[in-house]
């Protein structure tokens, strides 16, 4: 192995304390994670325990209070976290950002007896969680969703099918966005309900491209009957709270594309350093030098983005376009990035040997999940020009 191997990336943090954290997060991914990602991934087991570590080390709650179990960390931290995760294995990665998603409503919409009652299981009591808003015919128009809560006195009954579920079937607890009023996103509210509850069904999961290890299911709501104490916020607050998590639930999906974007550099620079092809190193040629140059330029210039639209939520202030902008560069990036590294590779990067062709195939996902990139596009336009007129 070459001198010139790549190095960890060297991160600015902002203390001590998350530089021992982001220490502590790569022996985790080097020990646990990473030896048995690629295993895992083809036969499509979901690494359950390794949530649990993570819950155990306080990682499943880093951007949240620690009033409630959480790490309080700023999301310019807890965003490098997830990079490393995504690195080691992106459904680990993707899967704790998720779980952040999940979080988000009752910890910031939720009243003081709830979070009491359900932050500290949920943020650092080995819980899981997962986030309902799409159906089988309400995607990127989510405010057109039409699974139904009925008021039956202090209680809630929830009827109808949610799809594209990250941890279906396998989750504590789901975030459920559901009807209770207009059509529209006026008639929309949040529901904080439990993976066991009686009327809640998963469907036999998808067969994906990539993060076979990752279960995505339809979930159906057959009368589930939820006490209106599990309400989130007001009635009728439901797309508004949606709206929020997803801003930032975005820059989670960003960290993930620049972590699979930096693994798949790092396996590229490794093999370009070590093939040889007419007696010198195939990293010596021109032209594969310049492809690794602009691969590792749009991951610096990715992670920068995403980091800059953190730093404003940190401070409190406007991210929702910065957020879009994030998602739609980083995960076009690491799209990009991915498939040049199995170009590096040649037809070593085409197999199953290596772990290159599983990076490209995890990057298409996040073009689409949280929003697709046509949708983040939208976003952007309309902080720039205003609603559309038509």
């Amino acid at each position: 192995m070459t001198d010139r191997a790549p190095q960890p990336v060297d991160r600015q943090l902002p203390t001590e304390e998350s530089r021992d954290l982001l220490a502590l997060v790569r022996e985790i991914a080097q020990r646990e994670i990473r030896p048995k990602a690629a295993e895992e991934e083809d036969s499509g087991r979901f690494p359950r325990e390794v949530f649990t570590l993570l819950s155990e080390a306080g990682l499943l709650g880093l951007p949240y209070p620690g009033e409630f179990g959480g790490g309080e960390q700023p999301y310019e931290v807890y965003l490098q976290v997830l990079e490393e995760l995504a690195a080691a294995r992106l459904t680990v990665g993707l899967g704790v950002s998720v779980h952040s998603l999940a979080c988000h409503g009752l910890a910031g919409y939720g009243t003081k007896e709830q979070q009491s009652a359900h932050l500290p299981a949920m943020l650092g009591g080995g819980l899981l969680g997962a986030y309902c808003l799409s159906e089988p015919a309400a995607g990127s128009d989510a405010a057109s969703l039409t699974t139904k809560a009925v008021r039956d006195g202090d209680d809630w009954i929830i009827t109808g099918t949610k799809a594209w579920i990250t941890h279906g079937g396998v989750a504590d607890f789901y975030t459920v966005l559901a009807r209770t009023g207009v059509e529209g996103p006026k008639g929309i509210t949040a529901f904080l309900v439990p993976g066991d509850i009686e009327g809640l069904t998963a469907a036999v999961p998808e067969k994906k491209m990539g993060m076979k290890g990752s279960p995505t299911a339809q979930l159906h709501f057959d009368g589930v009957r939820v006490p209106d104490a599990r309400r989130i916020g007001e009635e009728g607050q439901g797309f508004g709270i949606a709206l929020a998590a997803l801003d930032a639930g975005r820059l989670g999906i960003a960290a993930c594309a620049i972590g699979v974007a930096q693994a798949a550099l790092d396996e590229a620079l490794t093999y370009a350093l070590d093939r040889k092809q007419f007696g010198h190193p195939i990293a010596d040629f021109q032209g594969l030098r310049f492809m690794l140059a602009d691969m590792a330029t749009k991951i610096e210039a990715g992670r920068a983005l995403y980091l800059a639209a953190a730093r404003l939520r940190d401070a409190g202030k406007p991210f929702s376009r910065q957020a879009a902008m994030a998602k739609l560069f980083c995960t076009d990036a690491a799209m990009a990035v991915t498939t040049d590294a199995v170009q590096v590779l040649g037809g070593y990067g085409y197999t199953a040997d290596f772990p290159v062709e599983r990076l490209m195939r995890e990057a298409k996902v996040l073009q689409i999940v949280e929003g697709t990139n046509q949708i983040q596009r939208m976003v952007i336009a309309r902080h720039l020009a205003g609603p559309e007129t038509r």
